[in-house]
């Protein structure tokens, strides 16, 4: 069984089960729960990445979203990022028949890419992005979606140019301790995107979740609620560190506090290229290895093997019970879902150094990933 903890939620979009277009000003409805995947893996470690014009019409190219007006924001230079980043921050309404959840979302392009959490836009019927300094939203689709590493791709379906796309931080220079600033639609309120400051609290976290797992995450203190969702955590610098995903919140027996988590900007952009090639038509076969895991109960970190497939490239390898899995290529295994997350980014016919205590022995096996089955 799982020993994940049971306070992690997601905080991100506000939900509503009106079918009516929300707007800003709604109070929250709630939150959706990041669901603890207890027990085993089922053997399979992996996730599925998944203008209209008339023939008389004439595509529109339009300017949108009006400068930041001076003084609008102070001189500290929390105020500076949070300008900078203002232009490329959109509201995302989807609408599904269920609902609707409010998020955040983050231009990407000019031309109107924008990058957002998938549960904002999961099962929508129809998305509706809101601009900054615009009054009316426009109609998006979504060119593509990952459950597993929690990103979507959408596209304005307007013709349109002229949009401010943020900027990335570069993904080596992040580090603990860094002022970062969170920026989105907390809970759909009137009026601009609100900020919250903190730091970087840590890096490189791991979060079980009901489509599997989400590695590479930035863990902040900046605040991080309902609307939040899709929304960009950025550096002093204005440029984009990470997208807010989730947030923890204690319960009768935990306490937590300020600690919130962003996918970081090294993972959005991985991830980033693989939908922009689905968007094209590419398929996108993730790896697949063969094993059900459990939690180390002794207070170690590591993934324990508690079954292998038999002829799977986890089998073929000599991976076997009882093993406990430290690193992959290198990257270290804290807990099941980091070893979930790291096979499930990989690639059938990709090689991965597994390195695995046994008793007292430290061996590094080699595994060919397959595909996962369907």
């Amino acid at each position: 069984m799982s020993n994940e903890p049971s306070w992690l939620y997601t905080p991100p979009s506000v939900s509503s089960s009106r079918n009516t277009a929300p707007r800003r000003g709604r109070a929250a409805a709630g939150v959706l729960a990041i669901g603890i995947v207890s027990g085993v893996v089922g053997g399979v470690i992996g996730a599925q990445v998944s203008t209209s014009s008339g023939s008389g019409s004439v595509s529109r190219t339009v300017i949108t979203a009006p400068p930041i007006e001076a003084g609008a924001f102070g001189d500290s230079n929390v105020a500076k990022a949070a300008g900078a980043i203002a232009p490329s921050i959109v509201t995302v309404n989807a609408q599904t028949t269920q609902g609707g959840s409010v998020g955040t979302g983050v231009i990407v392009t000019s031309d109107g890419q924008i990058i957002t959490n998938e549960h904002v836009v999961a099962g929508a019927t129809t998305v509706k992005v809101l601009l900054n300094g615009e009054i009316n939203p426009r109609e998006a689709k979504v060119l593509a979606s990952d459950a597993g590493n929690d990103l979507a791709l959408l596209q304005l379906k307007d013709n349109i140019t002229g949009l401010t796309a943020a900027i990335f931080a570069d993904p080596g220079g992040l580090a603990v301790g860094d002022q970062v600033v969170a920026a989105g639609y907390a809970l759909d309120l009137d009026g601009g995107p609100s900020i919250t400051a903190g730091i970087i609290s840590a890096l490189n976290r791991t979060l079980t979740t009901q489509n599997g797992a989400l590695n590479s995450l930035i863990q902040t203190d900046a605040a991080i609620s309902s609307g939040n969702s899709g929304g960009p955590l950025i550096n002093l610098a204005g440029q984009v560190v990470g997208i807010n995903t989730a947030v923890a919140r204690g319960d009768f027996s935990t306490a937590a506090n300020n600690i919130g988590f962003a996918i970081s900007v090294g993972e959005v952009l991985r991830v980033l290229d693989i939908l922009r090639s689905v968007a094209d038509g590419a398929t996108r076969e993730e790896g697949f290895l063969g094993v059900s895991l459990g939690m180390r109960t002794d207070g170690g970190t590591g993934a324990v093997v508690t079954e292998v497939t038999p002829g799977s490239p986890a089998g073929d390898a000599g991976l076997k019970v009882g093993d406990v899995v430290l690193e992959v290529n290198n990257q270290p295994i804290t807990g099941q879902g980091g070893l979930i997350a790291v096979i499930r980014d990989g690639a059938p016919g990709d090689e991965v150094d597994i390195t695995v205590q046994r008793g007292p022995q430290r061996l590094t096996l080699t595994a060919t990933l397959e595909a996962r089955p369907s």
